[in-house]
């Protein structure tokens, strides 16, 4: 069993979206952290702002979508809001992808 790499698991973020905006938690810049220990995987991540009703979806999406992953075991999905988020925060894909680039 190969283990999991940050790679495997910037791409599996790649599929996460808030559902509010057409572009994914990675190019959004809400993903702060990714650790791997062996099987098991550590996210911090935030939110556009602090009262979202739909972070705990978007957390729970992260984690599912993690868990497709093969060789991955624990997931823990931390939501931080410090430092806060910020558009300068988004990727060069994601500001074309809104149309802000």
């Amino acid at each position: 069993m190969s283990a999991v790499t940050v790679d495997e698991i910037k791409e599996a973020l790649r599929d996460v979206y808030d559902p509010e905006i057409p572009v994914n938690v990675l190019d959004l810049g809400l993903i702060y952290d990714i650790q791997v220990n062996e099987d098991q995987v550590y996210v911090k991540m935030t939110l556009t702002a602090p009262g979202c009703g739909m972070g705990p979806y978007i957390a729970q999406n992260a984690e599912w979508r993690i868990a497709e992953i093969e060789g991955v075991g624990e997931i823990e999905v931390d939501m931080v809001f410090d430092p806060p988020w910020n558009p300068e925060m988004i990727t060069e894909d994601g500001k074309k992808l809104l149309g802000i680039d």
